[in-house]
């Protein structure tokens, strides 16, 4: 039995109630969430695999909201199918065939324009987890309108020096037991990040954590997880604090 490269055990999830509401933008459906006050600041939070409605998702937009910022998941699969728990792993890489993490530019372009049009945001990050992460990586390398971002357990894709270019500071979040992401893969990163980017980037691994472990709930977290959760959270928002 291979393990699926992107999921992580979504069984015993609680349900959530959102603090936010879903706003229809262009072409896409969109869930925001606004902090108690008024911000020109604002974070877009890119979904995984199981898509934007996803209620472990909604939950870190409504705690980044808490922490000043207007956050917005848009939906990156514009309508189509996310994946689900029940879906077979053999059909896992045509899904991604037709869900591909580096084709999310149009709408990250759709997205920041109604943030400043719309919301009056003047400067504005992006974090995203695991498929969202892969498209982090991505858009850091190609928007300078991304102040600055954090890309939790994308899959690293090794296919040029380009890929460590950063046009602004990015922080890159993994588990040290994430099956899907070698620890071998990330000094890798690490060293063609010192040798190629000009910017600001970090670099942490987590202990003992496994790939999705930084989007649970408090009450789905194991009390031995707790700890690295809580911190790779406050080391995401102050990541985003620095530079938002």
């Amino acid at each position: 039995q291979m393990a699926d490269p992107f999921l992580y055990d979504t069984g015993e999830r609680s349900h959530y109630g959102c603090l936010g509401h879903e706003v229809q933008i262009e072409h896409l459906k969109a869930y925001v969430c606004r902090p108690s006050f008024s911000t020109d600041k604002a974070v877009i939070v890119v979904h995984d695999v199981f898509g934007w409605q996803f209620s472990d998702i909604r939950y870190i937009v409504d705690l980044i909201a808490s922490h000043g910022y207007i956050t917005i998941c848009p939906d990156f699969f514009k309508g189509t199918k996310p994946w689900t728990p029940t879906d077979h792993w053999v059909d896992f890489p045509d899904w991604m065939k037709n869900h591909d993490p580096m084709k999310v530019d149009k709408e990250a372009d759709v997205v920041l324009k109604y943030l400043k049009e719309q919301c009056g945001a003047k400067k504005i990050g992006i974090v995203g987890f695991s498929w969202g992460g892969m498209a982090v990586h991505h858009l850091m390398l190609k928007n300078p309108q991304l102040t600055a971002g954090v890309s939790l357990y994308g899959r690293i894709i090794r296919d040029s020096e380009e890929r460590y270019r950063l046009l602004n500071p990015t922080f890159f979040i993994f588990g040290e037991k994430d099956h899907t992401i070698s620890l071998d893969q990330i000094f890798l990163l690490e060293d063609k990040l010192k040798q190629y980017c000009k910017v600001p980037y970090k670099i942490k691994v987590y202990p003992g954590q496994v790939h999705g472990f930084a989007q649970l709930k408090p009450e789905d977290m194991k009390p031995d997880d707790k700890p690295y959760i809580e911190e790779a959270r406050r080391d995401m928002i102050d990541w985003i604090k620095m530079f938002v």
